[in-house]
């Protein structure tokens, strides 16, 4: 029964990831039906990130007191709810309102899902994990446009994903008993739960634990890297590089193809290299493709940049999550492990729309140099983590 556990864990990051497409999928027609503005996404949007970053930092205290098998469990069907309530809603008001309970659970089953994996499995696990994640966020918009077309209705794409979370729902509550009784793959501990502590760290105590501001600070400046390369990669190919705006759209599509495809091919060289090689071997590929768009002349090599900077991005955030119990102890794992899902989110949900005003006020132009900037910063921030954790062996 042990070895049914990673498929599960596998089928609860492909349901993690394929709601996050959903609502920029649905919304082109969803704002006329309701009515409101373009620009109202972000305030979905940004109710959902902002209770993802509450459920995040509680997280600690959840897992230590329930298990993580649960957790994920009850996590995954209140998103399940949240999906019906979108399924069923026709105002933007009551959208909001299930944003909240959507945004808590899935803040939540990533937490505590990425620590369960960094304590009990290998590393290769942890990019496959990752890859399971941009295979649901990559089918969430094709379920959307078959409910689009089939149905002209964007409540079905909703009620299609919430289908098969209840599906889900149902297999996590049944394997909770394996939960328990899985033994440890990684050299770390033979017990990594029987060493956590009861005592559920504050977030003041998170923040004084050395290595901790660093390691938020990393996790930031990526998933801003990521996030706003994917929002912007389109935009800056059309209007900077004059670009055609299918052949634009087609090659920033691919830069998400680049960090699927890139994290499954990860899973395989994390066994001849450390966590911390894979980070370091990402960001020097990711400065690879911020070069090649700073290169005047060809639009070739611009059009390669973004694939290069998604392969770039693979290895970097499963690999920080894994290597978070080496790090900073099994017994603190969950609590930054917490920290850094909110310190996510924050970056992806501010950092973004900040270019947004650059390109506006200044030019698109300076998309590479933006990159550059949280490139550097991420960089350095993790070569203090590592000082962190030399000093601690």
């Amino acid at each position: 029964m042990a070895t049914l556990l990673l498929p599960i864990i596998y089928l609860a990051f492909i349901s993690l990831g394929l709601p996050d497409s959903l609502l920029g999928s649905a919304w082109p027609v969803l704002h006329h039906e309701l009515n409101v503005p373009v620009s109202y996404a972000g305030i979905i949007s940004m109710i959902i990130a902002f209770s993802t970053v509450i459920s995040s930092l509680n997280s600690d205290r959840l897992t230590k007191k329930f298990g993580a098998g649960l957790v994920t469990a009850v996590s995954v069907a209140i998103t399940c709810l949240s999906l019906f309530g979108f399924s069923v809603s026709h105002s933007f008001w009551l959208l909001c309102l299930i944003a909240i309970p959507y945004g808590l659970g899935g803040g939540s089953v990533d937490a505590a899902l990425n620590n369960y994996v960094a304590l009990h499995y290998k590393s290769r696990h942890m990019s496959w994990l990752h890859c399971m994640w941009g295979v649901g966020a990559a089918s969430g918009p094709y379920l959307m446009g078959f409910a689009l077309s089939r149905q002209n209705s964007w409540n079905m794409g909703y009620r299609y994903v919430g289908i098969f979370q209840v599906v889900l729902t149902a297999i996590l509550f049944v394997s909770l008993p394996i939960w328990k009784t899985r033994k440890n793959e990684n050299q770390v501990s033979e017990s990594a739960e029987s060493k956590q502590p009861s005592k559920v760290l504050s977030l003041k105590e998170i923040l004084s634990i050395k290595g901790a501001k660093p390691i938020m600070l990393c996790f930031f400046c990526y998933c801003a890297v990521e996030q706003t390369t994917g929002l912007w990669a389109a935009s800056y190919l059309n209007i900077f590089k004059g670009i055609e705006a299918e052949t634009a759209s087609f090659f920033a599509s691919l830069f998400y193809t680049g960090i699927t495809v890139g994290r499954a091919i990860n899973g395989f060289i994390t066994m001849k290299f450390s966590d911390k090689a894979l980070i370091r071997i990402g960001q020097g590929i990711i400065a690879s493709g911020i070069l090649m768009l700073l290169i005047p002349g060809s639009n070739i090599l611009a059009l390669a940049g973004f694939i290069i900077i998604g392969l770039g991005c693979a290895p970097i955030y499963p690999c920080v999550i894994h290597s978070t119990p080496a790090t900073f102890g099994e017994d603190k794992s969950q609590a930054i492990v917490g920290v850094q899902m909110a310190s996510a989110y924050i970056g992806t949900t501010f950092m973004p729309p900040l270019f947004g005003l650059i390109s506006k006020y200044i030019s698109i132009s300076l998309l590479p140099l933006y990159l550059t900037v949280l490139l550097i910063t991420m960089t350095f921030m993790y070569s203090l983590v590592v000082k962190k954790s030399k000093r601690a062996n």
